[in-house]
């Protein structure tokens, strides 16, 4: 067990590489009355294309098959893992992303037994045909309800504009025809491609010993047979770096039109310290700007052109990436034109030494106030590491942005090519 120690922020992190592949960390916080573990796989929604583990040949499954995946995990013949938590006093759930997958409980008591009950309900699968067929009803139902809800179908259209062929324009939840055509033998074929323990991550942080809680974990996992883990091979089409397209009009029953201004972000294999230094600086120039003390998000709304649902999200990931900016808007033709031109006008922009520093400053301050979540933690490091970045290095990271890294970013940040619009107007 590899003990990582990070002075400048007080914590400390326990490591192990398990022998069947599973990379565990612990983080010990004894003045935590709550105990909180997160079991992750890399495999999300976008994972659609790939070679099987012990086969040759490449397979491309249904559309939401992920999704699909998570919630079958939980069904197990005779009981459902739900209650097991339950009757041990811990809250589960469980999300899917566009690329991964994960399992997690709080508990303040049981620790052990609801490490033991997250480990083996995630490695023992149970599908049925019958099984699957019933909960094909009740996704088309979870399908629905977010067809019919205007933010999600703008948040979904701007996607669908930006991306011309990667899955990310997909719903991760698929679609009605497609999750149709789900079988069982698609879940146990990716579960047992993607569900390795090589594959998985491990984290557990709050109120336990690092060296009792790893002991519990090894035991566990030496019990359980595992085939031997091969690299996975996923296939993901070629994506041109412009937008699909300029513009979307989607009609609804909505009081008030919304609009979405979507940027597309490099589309390259990002890793390590270029990953991060993309995900950091695309964050806090976009909080510079169209945060409420930002200029650009005082001049939306002196022109009445936003309200209070005005928002503004980045996301990076390993081979895709987008900035979206967006919200309520009585005039979203007026809106995209001026949203636009502001965008445009960064090219020319040179940071001061005073604007990065109070940048920095404020991205160091968010940071902080979020490492006293212990789902922050988890949840964040392992969105890291699946990269190759390490969270508790952030801070340093964010202290060594220069002057110059930031102006050299933010001339060749908007490019009109990469620009697209959606709108959500009355029916």
């Amino acid at each position: 067990m590899n003990k990582l120690t990070y002075d400048r922020i007080e914590e400390v992190i326990y490591k192990e590489e398990l022998a069947n592949g599973l990379t565990v960390y612990l983080l010990p916080k004894p003045e935590m009355a709550k105990t909180y573990g997160v079991f992750s796989t890399d495999y999300g929604s976008i994972d659609q294309t790939f070679v099987p583990i012990g086969q040759t040949e490449q397979t491309t499954v249904p559309e939401g098959v992920a999704h699909f995946l998570e919630h079958k995990m939980f069904e197990k013949e005779d009981r459902d893992v739900f209650a097991d938590f339950g009757k041990q006093g811990a809250s589960a759930n469980a999300y899917t992303s566009f690329t991964k997958t994960a399992y997690l409980f709080a508990a303040t008591d049981q620790i052990n037994k609801n490490v033991q009950t997250l480990l083996d309900f995630v490695q023992n699968p149970y599908f049925s045909e019958q099984s699957v067929e019933k909960e094909k009803g009740i996704i088309a139902q979870e399908i629905e309800m977010y067809n019919d809800q205007p933010e999600w179908q703008a948040f979904m259209g701007t996607l669908q504009s930006l991306f011309h062929h990667h899955p990310v324009k997909i719903d991760i939840a698929g679609t009605v025809d497609s999750i149709r055509t789900i079988t069982k033998d698609d879940l146990y074929t990716c579960y047992h491609t993607f569900y390795h323990p090589g594959n998985m991550t491990l984290f557990m942080a709050g109120n336990f010993e690092a060296e009792k809680m790893m002991e519990l974990i090894r035991n566990n996992q030496e019990a359980k047979n595992f085939p031997e883990m091969t690299e996975v091979k996923r296939e993901y089409p070629q994506e041109p770096a412009s937008a699909a397209q300029k513009e979307n009009k989607i009609a609804m029953p909505v009081s008030i039109p919304k609009c979405t201004i979507g940027l597309k972000e490099s589309a390259e294999e990002l890793r390590g310290e270029a990953f991060l230094e993309k995900d950091l600086l695309q964050s806090m120039i976009l909080d510079f700007y169209f945060s409420k003390g930002g200029p650009f998000y005082r001049e939306l709304y002196e022109e009445q052109l936003i309200d209070e649902s005005f928002f503004f999200e980045t996301n990076v990931e390993k081979n895709f990436g987008y900035s979206i900016i967006g919200g309520n808007t009585a005039d979203p033709d007026r809106f995209s034109e001026k949203a636009i031109q502001l965008l445009q006008s960064t090219n020319k922009k040179s940071f001061t030494t005073e604007e990065v520093e109070r940048m920095k400053k404020k991205k160091i301050g968010q940071m902080l106030r979020a490492m006293n979540s212990l789902e922050f933690i988890a949840n964040k490091y392992i969105h890291y590491d699946t990269v190759g970045v390490d969270l508790f290095r952030v801070i340093p990271a964010i202290q060594s942005l220069t002057v110059e890294r930031f102006n050299t970013f933010i001339r060749g940040w908007i490019d009109e090519d990469r620009i697209a619009v959606t709108k959500i107007v009355n029916e």
